[in-house]
Formats: C-alpha cells, structure tokens, sequence
C-alpha cells in the first residue's frame, strides 16, 4: 500500500511571513508555488537533506488559523543546538524551553512559528559537554 510520507499540510494566516520564517529563519527551500482550483495560494518546501515536503497553504478569506494546543508539530535535525539558539534570539525567535537531553542522547528544544505552531529542533549527534 503506502510506499512513501510526501508532505504535511500547514494552513497559515499570512503565507509572506511563514515564508520568511521557513525559509530565511529556518533555511528551508522553496522548490515549487501553484494556486489551487478554489483559489488557495500552496507553496512547497524542503530541508536541504531530505525529501519529505511541508505544504504551506493560505485559503482565501478563510479567517484565523487555529492549532490546538501539543496537536501538532514539526521537527527538525540541526549540527548544533547552542548555535541555533543564537540565531534564533537575534532573528527574534528565542527558544521556548530549555535545551534538554532524551534517554537516546540526543539534544532537542522547540520554538515557536507564526499562526501558533510549534517547531522541535534537534541536534543527532552527542553534545559536547
């Protein structure tokens, strides 16, 4: 049956600004745009190193975007978690909790997105310490 994950789908109030975000903050690639038959503008994005796609989408009048809160979010491998917090306070996106290790070793945290949503980083490799 299902041979292959595509994309996730996040609805966003102001597609200009979830760009910006995604793409200038987090340094994803934009790599394809299409207005859909009901008007809805989609941009389509992707990590520099993997396949999967997230689908940005902004419907036409469709009023406030509104995400549950702990529904949803999406996670990202980063080299290094201490970097990544520098960048994220100067851009304007500190880090919503603490840096803290998983009984697997690794480093994660989360920030937060435009329209509510809620982003992991994590660092793969062992911190050094």
């Amino acid at each position: 049956m299902v041979h292959r994950f595509l994309h996730v789908r996040y609805r966003v109030s102001n597609l200009e600004k979830a760009l910006f975000y995604f793409v200038n903050f987090l340094g994803l690639k934009e790599v394809g745009r299409i207005t859909s038959p009901r008007g809805s503008k989609l941009v389509f994005l992707q990590a520099p190193e993997n396949g999967t796609l997230l689908e940005l989408c902004e419907y036409p009048d469709s009023g406030k975007v509104v995400v549950p809160p702990d529904l949803t979010h999406l996670a990202f491998s980063v080299n290094d978690l201490e970097e990544a917090r520098i960048k994220c306070s100067k851009m304007g996106w500190p880090f919503t909790d603490e840096i803290q290790k998983a009984e697997n070793g690794q480093y994660f945290t989360f920030i937060d997105a435009p329209d509510g949503y809620e982003i992991e980083l994590i660092q793969e490799e062992k911190k050094k310490e």
